[in-house]
């Protein structure tokens, strides 16, 4: 019955996505291009602004910069650098007085995932300002125009400079949600490779494994289209050919250009096709433990990917002929090779293959959130049960 449900409410979603306002943002890239901004707001006549980043970003100076042209068109702007790698509601509320106290007309939000979805968030209240930030998680509940929204990620891997997708954790309950809404889709997006040549190497690592986690669950699950299988197939290639570059050579401002297009293009694919039980049980893990969320996607997805089974062994044989791997091998073969391949790039940029923080007394809870997460929303390969996710904790676990 529950499987009958959760195909039924992802068929209906799939046939009524294409008439849904999408919204793809204002693309500027290059070297540099993070300085076109202030024209950009210029254009709108936006004359002061909330910037959204982390307090690492303004104590190394990255946003310098930036701030040095606004000052120099007369763009007031107030900062809130307070935000936390898993963003949270108190964070979103925090910002949000902070924003409606200084008159401000827009949001630049500049950082990783977290500041970008923690902007967005914000946007989200403004614009619903009777709806309190657990009454917006869901789908659909904001259908508001937000105020001007520019996102500059100096991340590769999130791509949340192009999804709908807010994603907040709740301290109380250690809920990890997200608010999906057309009307967070950036107006927006800049990528600027200089702004990421000085991510230390693990988190070019862990957030590089995150964009990979969004391709591949975008591409295996059973609501894709052409288009997204199209911006999967990109953002697989790009990212197996130009990570480990970039992890190893972070200077290289090639590989790091193209590690943002993969993020960019991943982005885009999961905010139409989804994600899948990787992604649920990594929230759990951040919600409960603070495990950064690229890391947990990094080191679960090859366990589900490998117990999925045949229910995902065409696709993942498909993204393994993509990278040119296995060829003539049987399919199965070629997918157990890809998952394979998963764990040697994992290896060599020295991420885990568990996270041994998972305790037993709360495994029972992640499973319900993890649930939660995925049924109906999420057109998983494989519907698993209780006592699947069960197993799947401490494998991840390594116990």
């Amino acid at each position: 019955m529950r499987t009958l449900y959760a195909r039924n409410y992802q068929r209906i979603l799939r046939i009524i996505s294409p008439a849904l306002p999408w919204r793809v943002p204002d693309l500027v890239e290059g070297e540099n291009s993070v300085f076109s901004l202030p024209a950009k707001l210029k254009e709108k006549d936006i004359k002061n602004v909330l910037i959204v980043t982390d307090a690492g970003i303004t104590k190394i100076g990255l946003i310098e910069p930036l701030l040095r042209k606004l000052n120099e068109v007369e763009i007031l702007y107030t900062i809130y650098d307070k935000t936390v790698p898993n963003p949270t509601i108190e964070n979103v509320e925090e910002a949000r007085e902070i924003y409606e106290y200084n008159g401000c007309e827009g949001f630049i939000a500049f950082g990783g995932g977290s500041p970008i979805d923690c902007a967005k968030a914000i946007a989200a209240r403004i614009s619903r300002p009777n709806k309190s930030v657990t009454q917006l998680k869901g789908i659909l509940k904001v259908r508001k125009k937000m105020p001007p929204f520019y996102a500059v990620p100096t991340t590769s891997g999130t791509g949340s400079e192009g999804t709908l997708a807010a994603v907040i954790s709740n301290k109380e309950t250690h809920e990890k949600f997200a608010i999906t809404d057309h009307a967070l889709i950036p107006h927006v997006a800049v990528l600027d490779p200089l702004l990421t040549i000085g991510l230390p190497k693990h988190i070019t690592a862990m957030t590089g494994m995150d964009a990979l986690t969004h391709a591949v669950e975008a591409y295996i699950g059973k609501s894709t289209t052409a288009e997204t299988r199209s911006y999967c197939i990109k953002a697989v290639k790009l990212i197996f050919e130009n990570l480990y570059e970039a992890y190893e050579n972070g200077s290289n401002v090639e590989a790091r250009k193209q590690m943002q297009q993969a993020s960019y293009f991943a982005g885009l694919a999961f905010s139409r096709s989804c994600v899948g039980y990787v992604h649920s049980i990594a929230h759990t893990l951040s919600g409960f433990y603070d495990v950064p969320h690229g890391l947990a996607n990094a080191v679960i997805m090859p366990h589900v990917l490998n117990y999925y089974g045949e229910a995902a062994h065409h696709s993942l044989a498909q993204l393994a002929d993509v990278v040119g791997i296995g060829k003539g091998e049987t399919l199965q073969r070629k997918a157990n090779l890809f998952i394979e391949a998963i764990e040697e790039m994992n290896s060599k940029m020295d991420i885990p293959n568990k996270i041994e923080e998972i305790l037993d007394q709360d495994i029972s809870k992640m499973i319900k959130h993890a649930q939660a997460e995925t049924i109906p929303l999420y057109p998983v390969p494989k519907l698993l049960k209780n006592d699947e996710l069960f197993y799947l904790y401490h494998v991840i676990r390594g116990k």
